[in-house]
C-alpha cells in the first residue's frame, strides 16, 4: 500500500463502515422476508393467489401506459423547443419542468386533484357552463395522469439533451437542401432520440412501478393497487404476513429484472438538466409547422403550471392562520425538520466516507488496472441500494422488529436510516468529482508536510467541499422531507411527520386542512430544492471558466 494510505488508514475503515451499514439495512430485510417466508410455508405459498397475480398485473401495465404517454407527448414538446430556441421565456419553461422533480408526490398529487378533481376547476367550468361533466380522478385514469405530470418534464429535458448532441453542419445542410418536418424528423432528430429513448424509457417505467405515494392517494382500490401499495395494505390494515412476503417477492423480482434491463438499454446523459444550446438552426419553419410547435409548448406549459399553481391557491384558501396555530401541525413540522436533518446529515456523513474510502483504496493500488471486491463495493455500493425499494426494506425490517419489540417504537430510526441510505447515491455524485478532484491535487503534497486527520480536514479539505456538502445535505433533506413510504408504514400518533399528517386529513376527508399541509410542505421542499440548485451553479460555472 502506497505512502498516501498508510498516512489515512481510517478512511478505508470509514468506507467499510458505511457499506456495512447498507448491507444491513438491504440485508437485514431480505433476510427477514426469507426467514419468515421460511416459517410460514403455506401461508406464503396460500398468498400467490389470483390476487397477486392481478396486482401485479396492474403495475406493469399502468407504469408500462405511463412511460408511453409521457415519452409519447415528450417528443413532440422536446422538438418543438428545440426548434425555437431564443424565444423569451425558454429558460422559464425549462426551469418550470425541473419543478416536479423537487415537488412532494403528495403536494403534487393535491394540486392535481384541485385541477382535475370532481371538485376541481374543469369540473366547475363545466358545471358553470351546463355541460354536466364530473372527471373521476381516482383509479388507472388518475394514476396516469399524475404519472404523466412527472415524468413528461423528466423525458422532455433528457431528448432536448439528445436533440441538442446534433452537429450544426446538420442543421445546415438540411436547411440548405430545404428539408421539410417529415424529412428532417425522420433523417436528422429521430436517429439522436433513438439513441437515447431506451435509457428514457427504462428510468421512467422504473420510477412508475416503484410509485408508492402516487398509487396510495388516486388508486381506485383493489382494482387499481399496485404492488407497493398492497404491500402496505398487508402491513397496516390486514396484518397478513405471508400475503406481505408474497407480494414482496414478487415486488423485489419484478425491481430486479427491471433493473437488469436498464443496464443493458443504458441510462439516459445527465446532461439533460443542462439549460446550455449547443446547436444553430438554419432552416425556416413554415407557418403550419410554428402553430403546431407553440401549440405543443403552450399544452405543455398549461399541463405542468396548473397543478402548481392550484396547490398555491388550494393552499392560500386554508385556513392557514388556524393551521399553524395547532400544536399537531407544529410538532409534525418539527418531526418531519429533524428526521430530515438527521437523515441528510447522516447520508452525507456515509457519502463522504464511501467517496474518501474509494479514492484512497483506488491510489494505492500502485498503477494496477483491476480493482478488488472492497473497491468495487465502494465505488457501487450507493447505488446498488436502489435495487431495494424503500418499501420493501420497510416491509423486511417491520416484520423483523416485530419479534423483538413494538415496530411503531423504531419509527424515527428507520426514517432516518432508510431516507438516508435512499438520498446516498445523489449524495455520491455530488460530492465524488469534487473529492477526486481535490485529492489528486493535495494528496501528495499533504503526504510530505504530514498534514492529516483533522488538520488537514479543516484547513485543506474542508474549504474545497463545503460547497457540495452543502448542496448535498440540502437535496438530501429536501427529498427525506416528502418521503411518506416509510413513515406510512412506522408512523402512528406518536410519530407524525408533515406528509403522515397530510395524508391523514385527506383520509378524514378534510380537503382545506390538507390543501394548506401540501403548500407548508411544498414551500419547504421546494426552498430547500432552491438552496441545493443555487449552492451549486456557482461551482459549476467555475468549472466552465478557462
Amino acid at each position: 500500500m502506497s505512502l498516501i494510505s498508510r498516512t489515512l488508514p481510517a478512511k478505508p475503515l470509514a468506507g467499510a463502515i458505511a457499506l456495512a451499514f447498507l448491507t444491513l439495512l438491504a440485508g437485514g430485510a431480505l433476510f427477514s422476508l426469507g426467514f419468515e417466508a421460511s416459517r410460514e410455508t403455506g401461508n406464503t405459498l396460500a398468498a400467490f393467489n389470483p390476487y397477486l397475480w392481478r396486482v401485479a398485473r396492474f403495475t406493469l401495465w399502468q407504469a408500462l401506459l405511463s412511460t408511453a404517454l409521457s415519452v409519447g407527448f415528450a417528443i413532440p414538446i422536446a422538438r418543438a423547443l428545440h426548434a425555437h430556441q431564443h424565444f423569451m421565456g425558454r429558460a422559464f419553461v425549462l426551469r418550470l419542468f425541473a419543478l416536479p422533480l423537487a415537488l412532494p408526490a403528495l403536494v403534487a398529487v393535491l394540486g392535481i386533484t384541485s385541477i382535475y378533481g370532481r371538485s376541481g376547476i374543469i369540473s366547475q367550468m363545466s358545471q358553470y357552463l351546463g355541460l354536466g361533466f364530473i372527471p373521476d380522478i381516482y383509479g388507472l385514469t388518475g394514476i396516469l395522469l399524475a404519472h404523466v405530470f412527472f415524468n413528461l418534464p423528466l423525458a422532455v429535458r433528457f431528448l432536448l439533451t439528445g436533440l441538442d448532441s446534433i452537429p450544426a453542419d446538420y442543421w445546415k445542410l438540411s436547411a440548405q437542401l430545404g428539408m421539410g418536418n417529415g424529412a428532417r424528423f425522420r433523417l436528422i432528430e429521430w436517429p439522436a432520440i433513438a439513441r437515447s429513448l431506451p435509457g428514457i424509457m427504462g428510468l421512467i417505467f422504473m420510477l412508475c412501478v416503484t410509485s408508492f405515494t402516487i398509487v396510495l392517494t388516486l388508486g381506485g382500490g383493489p382494482r387499481a393497487t399496485t404492488l407497493e401499495v398492497a404491500i402496505y395494505q398487508a402491513l397496516h390494515f390486514d396484518f397478513d404476513i405471508g400475503q406481505a412476503v408474497a407480494l414482496t417477492l414478487i415486488q423485489l423480482m419484478l425491481t430486479l429484472a427491471i433493473l437488469s434491463a436498464f443496464r443493458i438499454t443504458g441510462r439516459p446523459t445527465e446532461e439533460g438538466f443542462s439549460l446550455a444550446i449547443t446547436t444553430r438552426r438554419y432552416e425556416k419553419l413554415g407557418t403550419g409547422e410554428r402553430l403546431a410547435n407553440w401549440t405543443a409548448i403552450l399544452l405543455a406549459l398549461l399541463f405542468v403550471a396548473l397543478p402548481l399553481a392550484g396547490t398555491v391557491v388550494s393552499g392560500l384558501a386554508a385556513d392557514l392562520g388556524r393551521l399553524m396555530s395547532e400544536r399537531t401541525v407544529w410538532r409534525a413540522i418539527m418531526t418531519s425538520l429533524v428526521l430530515g436533518a438527521a437523515a441528510a446529515l447522516f447520508s452525507v456523513v456515509l457519502s463522504l466516507a464511501l467517496v474518501a474510502a474509494r479514492e484512497a483504496v483506488a491510489a494505492g493500488r500502485k498503477g494496477q488496472e483491476t480493482q478488488s471486491f472492497f473497491e468495487r463495493g465502494l465505488d457501487t455500493g450507493a447505488s446498488l441500494i436502489l435495487v431495494v425499494p424503500p418499501i420493501i426494506i420497510g416491509a423486511g425490517w417491520f416484520i423483523l422488529l416485530r419479534h423483538f419489540a413494538d415496530p411503531f417504537d423504531f419509527a424515527p430510526w428507520m426514517v432516518i436510516s432508510v431516507n438516508a441510505a435512499m438520498a446516498m447515491p445523489f449524495a455520491v455524485r455530488l460530492l465524488r468529482p469534487t473529492w477526486d478532484t481535490a485529492s489528486a491535487r493535495h494528496n501528495r503534497l499533504c503526504a510530505q508536510l504530514g498534514i492529516t486527520g483533522w488538520t488537514r480536514l479543516r484547513l485543506i479539505d474542508w474549504p474545497v467541499l463545503r460547497r457540495p456538502l452543502g448542496v448535498a445535505f440540502a437535496f438530501a433533506m429536501a427529498l427525506s422531507l416528502g418521503d411518506l413510504g416509510t413513515i406510512a408504514l412506522f408512523g402512528s400518533d406518536a410519530v407524525q411527520t408533515l406528509p403522515y399528517l397530510l395524508l391523514q386529513r385527506m383520509g378524514s376527508y378534510r380537503t382545506l386542512d390538507a390543501a394548506g399541509l401540501a403548500l407548508i410542505l411544498g414551500v419547504l421542499s421546494l426552498s430547500l430544492m432552491m438552496l441545493a440548485d443555487r449552492g451549486s451553479q456557482p461551482a459549476a460555472r467555475k468549472e466552465r471558466s478557462p
